[in-house]
């Protein structure tokens, strides 16, 4: 297929619920936005229909952009528009998730369990020739090419614009990570603007039973914010909270590049003596406060950068 003359060389692709998001990416990334329209049958099968020109086509670049928080509808999405594309004059097709799903489990924990790293990854790598995504959630692997085994991969970070944002809502704060996972993001974002960090050991015994101890650190009288990856049911947060308002800290804020926690357990962090909670809005989410569309365009540009593009 060739495509039309008049037609742009590179488009992005998204989804209506992802308008506002999508408009701002596209003024970033100087790419056209093109929504792609979605009808549900009662049976709950998915019927998508593409943004083609007049001569029924796509642009040969196309970057779609699909955040997966609630995932599993969006998977088939995914499977769907990545497909059609690919009929409609796609050659080079970057997927671009801000939260990318299915990543925390790279082993099996019991016999029998489903090892969803290592399936979606080579799912979505199936789909697509770039994956560009913000500070993915993962544990025994190394680097996200080894998840999602794409040609290419581009890992952007939330964590330095946390913590611009951060430095000038609390000056001189004390960054502390709930668990040891986190020290990576904690230590980016300490780096940026020299602030003193910290991080909290977290034995586990469950999904919402948790022990924390705090780090070997002053924090009497020190505004202190928990930064992490991200937040879902809270219980940790929560707990480091209390411990650190027990030890002295004059405030505790938290802030994280993806927003997974309902009203429910956001409203259980406010009574454990959180102030405010910052996001990036990698998860669209009421406390998105950093935004994050100068960076994506900037990992769009990479991968065309790096594919000759």
């Amino acid at each position: 297929m060739v495509p039309s003359p008049t037609a742009p060389a590179a488009c992005l692709l998204h989804f209506d619920d992802e308008r506002a998001a999508a408009q701002r990416l596209a003024q970033a990334s100087g790419l056209p936005a093109l929504e792609i329209a979605r009808h549900r049958f009662p049976d709950g099968e998915l019927k998508l229909t593409l943004p083609v020109d007049a001569s029924g086509l796509l642009p040969e670049r196309a970057v779609l952009l699909r955040s997966l928080h609630q995932p599993n509808d969006k998977l088939i999405e995914l499977l769907l528009a990545a497909r059609a594309a690919r009929g409609l004059g796609v050659q080079h097709l970057t997927l671009v998730a801000p939260y990318l799903a299915y990543m925390r489990q790279d082993i099996a924990f019991h016999p029998g369990e489903a090892v969803s790293q290592r399936i979606v990854g080579p799912f979505l790598a199936s789909l697509f020739d770039a994956v560009v995504t913000v500070d993915p959630h993962l544990h025994r692997v190394a680097t996200l090419h080894e998840a999602v085994p794409a040609a290419h991969t581009v890992v952007l970070s939330g964590a330095p614009l946390l913590a611009d944002w951060i430095v000038q809502q609390r000056p001189g704060a004390l960054l502390v990570g709930p668990d040891g996972e986190s020290a990576q993001w904690v230590a980016q974002a300490a780096a940026r603007h020299g602030l003193d960090h910290a991080v909290c050991t977290k034995e586990r015994h469950g999904d919402r039973s948790v022990t924390i101890q705090l780090p070997p650190v002053n924090v009497q009288g020190r505004a202190v914010v928990l930064l992490d990856d991200m937040a879902s049911t809270g219980h940790t947060l929560a707990q480091a909270t209390r411990l650190l308002l027990a030890a002295g800290a004059a405030s505790v804020d938290v802030a994280v590049t993806h927003a997974l926690i309902d009203v429910d357990a956001l409203a259980a962090l406010h009574a454990a003596g959180v102030e405010q909670f910052w996001s990036t809005d990698c998860v669209a989410h009421p406390t998105n406060t950093v935004l994050m569309e100068t960076e994506l365009a900037r990992g769009v540009q990479q991968v065309f950068s790096v594919s000759g593009l």
